[in-house]
């Protein structure tokens, strides 16, 4: 089952307007292989909501990024190991972001 961008907005807690449509398609391009994973970019939002962390759009670069805002030690690296689970699952290759718990969406094998 493939979502649709306004879909997949939504479910990341966005209002689907166009500027934000349009990045959204930036970015989906911009990961090769994106259509594998985009419905689960959603449920690794959800389950991240768990360790204040969350699936989003970035401002930066055309790419979608997963963000882990705990300040806890233990809550970090248990979120980082989620993950990192949920990459080798879906054959998603990430880029970390220096001195950030942020990682950008790369790749799909």
């Amino acid at each position: 089952m493939q979502l649709s961008p306004e879909g997949v907005l939504t479910q990341l807690g966005y209002h689907p307007e166009t500027t934000l449509v349009e990045q959204f398609q930036r970015a989906a391009q911009n990961t090769p292989g994106f259509e594998k994973i985009s419905k689960h970019l959603v449920a690794l939002n959800d389950h991240l909501k768990n360790y204040h962390g969350f699936v989003a759009l970035s401002n930066s670069q055309p790419r979608f990024k997963i963000k882990i805002e705990s300040q806890d030690p233990n809550t970090i690296e248990v979120a980082t190991q989620e993950i990192y689970k949920w990459a080798d699952k879906y054959n998603v290759r990430l880029q970390k972001v220096q001195n950030a718990h942020t990682y950008y969406i790369v790749a799909v094998a």
